[in-house]
């Protein structure tokens, strides 16, 4: 199988059965059973999940739409490795996230974290930063705002950054990202809590927030 099993399913309307099927159900069809429909339903799926996550950590479309293809034919070639009942959503997110790394390490001229939109979240720590950039696609390119922060998340750490993007920017849980990435759940919310303050903190010296 090539490049064709990710595309963007335009063919027949889904089943029934595939479009109530777990993630899990359907990855197990895939492995068990060649079934492309459901492979088919589980890109559909998280297409528009993980494409905004690669357009936001690679900062261009056609990269980002490069590591989506590659992310979906590694999970091809990798399928016979799934153990039923994993779930699907923190390995589909560890792989895409690997690729990323990789493509940004080939080539960092792509490297332009796009402010396009926050995963809103209630922490507190947070506000100020959302608040600063309630229009982030305005600030990135009428004022510094965008710029300064685009410069602060380049600066953090890798294992840093993929953390303030997957939970940020992302919504994803804390437990997810700790699987994703491999780390203890405690060292996600140690890092994401030291970035946030100094991102604020930076925006403040700027005067761009309270």
């Amino acid at each position: 199988m090539d490049a064709i099993v990710v595309e963007r399913c335009q063919g027949k309307a889904l089943a029934g059965s595939l479009d109530t099927a777990t993630d899990e159900q359907l990855l197990d069809q895939y492995r068990d059973f060649g079934d492309r429909a459901a492979f088919a339903a589980l890109v559909r799926r998280y297409e528009r999940e993980l494409y905004t996550y690669l357009r936001r950590y690679l900062g261009n479309a056609l990269a980002a739409e490069d590591v989506f293809q590659q992310t979906f034919m590694l999970v091809h070639q990798k399928v016979a490795q799934y153990e039923s009942g994993r779930p699907v959503r923190p390995w589909l997110y560890s792989v895409a996230v690997h690729q990323a790394i990789d493509y940004h390490r080939r080539d960092r001229r792509h490297w332009l974290p796009s402010l396009d939109r926050f995963a809103g979240t209630n922490k507190d720590e947070m506000a100020p930063m959302a608040a600063a950039l309630s229009d982030p696609a305005e600030a990135a390119e009428a004022d510094d705002t965008g710029r300064l922060v685009r410069e602060a998340i380049d600066k953090l750490p890798e294992t840093t950054r993929q953390i303030v993007m997957l939970v940020y920017f992302q919504g994803l849980k804390y437990r997810e990202v700790s699987e994703i990435l491999g780390i203890p759940m405690g060292t996600v919310k140690s890092q994401l809590h030291a970035a946030l303050m100094k991102l604020n903190r930076l925006l403040q010296i700027a005067g761009v927030s309270e």
